[in-house]
């Protein structure tokens, strides 16, 4: 983009050295010219495309980096209410911002669904599949592909909050996406 007044400049240049040959000289001599001078001018315009698409790269790059930095800042874990499997506005922000990566990338992912310790064990890995469910059925309505997404469930299997009480059930009661 920098160098379209040096480019306006060279063209000219080319041209007015055409026009001068072309006045004294044959016909052959003349065809030579005016190909140098189309050759000239199609090199430039493939350096011009080459810039452009190295401009449009770095934007898209600078762009991916910024929707990678906003997803991290949300997290990578969707909570949800207890003995539920409805997404939280919380839940549905962070995984908006995730979509949003996702769409730019071809990366596959895996949910892994969890439950904190209430209920029976057969119980809490239905739950974990059904909110890691959950989270893929919304990624998949906003445009991710199926075949991208693996859903698994611990249940209560792996919990990263110990002991009773209702703010560590909180804590284990989630979908992480890797």
């Amino acid at each position: 983009m920098k160098h379209l007044p040096v480019v306006g400049k060279a063209i000219t240049l080319l041209l007015t050295a055409v026009l001068l040959v072309a006045c004294g000289t044959t016909q052959e001599e003349k065809d030579a010219a005016a190909a140098a001078a189309a050759a000239a001018a199609a090199a430039q315009a493939a350096q011009e495309a080459q810039e452009s698409a190295a401009a449009a790269n770095a934007i898209a790059t600078v762009e991916q980096a910024r929707l990678e930095e906003a997803a991290a800042a949300l997290g990578n874990v969707f909570y949800f209410e207890y003995d539920s499997t409805n997404l939280t506005p919380e839940a549905l922000a962070a995984l908006d911002a995730h979509i949003a990566v996702l769409q730019t990338s071809t990366e596959d992912v895996r949910l892994q669904g969890h439950t904190d310790e209430r209920g029976t064990r057969e119980y809490n890995l239905a739950l974990g599949e059904r909110r890691a469910i959950s989270v893929r059925d919304y990624m998949v309505a906003n445009g991710i592909e199926s075949f991208r997404i693996e859903t698994i469930s611990y249940g209560e299997e792996s919990p990263v909050a110990y002991g009773s009480g209702d703010g560590n059930w909180a804590q284990n009661r989630r979908v992480v996406l890797e």
